[in-house]
């Protein structure tokens, strides 16, 4: 008698664990060192975040205000004056406060994301216009002194008098990678916009850096620090992030170093096996970050932070405002006026605030106050509606 035979039976792969949203919460809180004071230094911090957003100029300090245990603004002022950090266009092709070993390696990899992105846009007013010609009247000009993004449009308009003087702006800094000179963007002090080449700037004799490279960033590292500051993330995670598309197959090789998660929804997340995931109890100080911090900008699904009732309430117009977190989320946003006399620290809930939390959150807007309000100079607190403890 012929031997039975079966067929073969298909074997299914578990479905990976499912993280919930407070676990996410907490997991991205610790990586983005909100969950406890750090004990880094202002120039590792800004290395571990990938960067501090920095379209206006203070965010970045009170970004690690946030962040760091005994950070003063001097600590970030000085790396910036000794050029180990400075401003450049980067990520999402915003301005981004880099270290000098990530500044062009990034911004290179990037460039054919949001930065290629914005060029394409300002298309039309570049008619005519030879972009390598302008790369190179940009790098002359900048190479012989520091320029305004004024001074840069009237010397390209001498070329191209017929093209759009804003298009050749942006094509100008979209095409060479460039830093915002000191002492723009140093603590108490003022300066314009003054553009230097980012590998001038950065290997110049006063810089104390690490040697600057004109290579990109490696894709798939890009991908093991994003998760290690952001995760546990997803693809479309990373892209917002960065502003690149298509990075499945990059996910996909580093697949085999990584740990898979699901979140409540049922997306796939990536996460390093070494990572921190504290339990969703873990208790969440509150924090009061600066507006376009990228904890709150760096996900498409940005519900690990931002209560969907909450997600339009940190905008008015085009206008981004400070936020701050209680129980780790979204919770309301402040203003400051630092008058001449007297500086005033409004905190505007979106909803009430027990009595502990009030104080808790009070305590932390006073710890901000010492660290970045004007030596000497008295300070109120002050809470907008609803502002009765329940």
């Amino acid at each position: 008698m012929a031997p039975k035979t079966t067929k073969p039976t298909k074997t299914t792969q578990p479905m990976p664990p499912v993280l919930s949203t407070r676990a996410l919460n907490r997991a991205t809180l610790d990586r983005q060192l909100l969950l406890r004071p750090a004990p880094l230094t202002a120039e590792q911090a800004v290395h571990h975040l990938v960067g501090l957003q920095a379209q206006n100029t203070k965010p970045p300090y009170y970004a690690l205000a946030a962040r760091l245990d005994g950070f003063r603004p001097e600590d970030l002022s000085g790396l910036m004056e000794s050029r180990r950090v400075a401003r450049i266009v980067s990520l999402r092709s915003t301005v981004h406060t880099h270290t000098a070993a990530d500044a062009v390696p990034l911004r290179r990899l990037v460039q054919d994301g949001a930065i290629d992105r914005e060029l394409r846009m300002f298309g039309k007013g570049l008619a005519g216009v030879d972009l390598d010609r302008l790369t190179a009247l940009t790098a002359a000009e900048v190479d012989e002194r520091p320029r305004t993004p004024k001074e840069l449009r009237e010397r390209l308009l001498q070329e191209w008098p017929d093209a759009d003087p804003q298009a050749l702006g942006i094509a100008a800094r979209c095409l060479l990678p460039m830093v915002q000179v000191t002492p723009r963007g140093l603590w108490g002090r003022s300066g314009q916009v003054a553009l230097a080449r980012a590998t001038s700037w950065f290997g110049g004799p006063e810089s104390a850096s690490a040697p600057v490279s004109d290579r990109p960033a490696d894709l798939d590292e890009t991908v093991l620090r994003y998760l290690a500051a952001f995760g546990p993330a997803t693809v479309k995670d990373m892209q917002t992030w960065c502003g690149l598309t298509r990075l499945r197959p990059a996910f996909e090789r580093l697949r085999p170093r990584l740990l898979v998660f699901r979140d409540e929804q049922g997306t796939e997340l990536f996460d390093l096996p070494d990572a921190p995931r504290p339990d969703a109890d873990t208790p969440a100080p509150p924090r009061l970050l600066p507006e376009f911090d990228n904890l709150l900008l760096s996900h498409a699904d940005r519900t690990r932070v931002v209560p969907a009732a909450h997600r339009t309430r940190t905008w008015t117009g085009n206008q981004a405002h400070r936020t701050f977190l209680v129980d780790g989320f979204l919770a309301g946003i402040w203003h400051l006026d630092e008058g001449k006399e007297r500086t005033t620290l409004t905190i505007e809930p979106f909803t009430r605030l027990t009595k502990a939390r009030r104080d808790a959150l009070t305590a932390e807007a006073e710890r901000t106050l010492r660290l970045l309000a004007p030596a000497g100079l008295p300070y109120d607190i002050r809470y907008g509606d609803p502002q009765e403890a329940v």
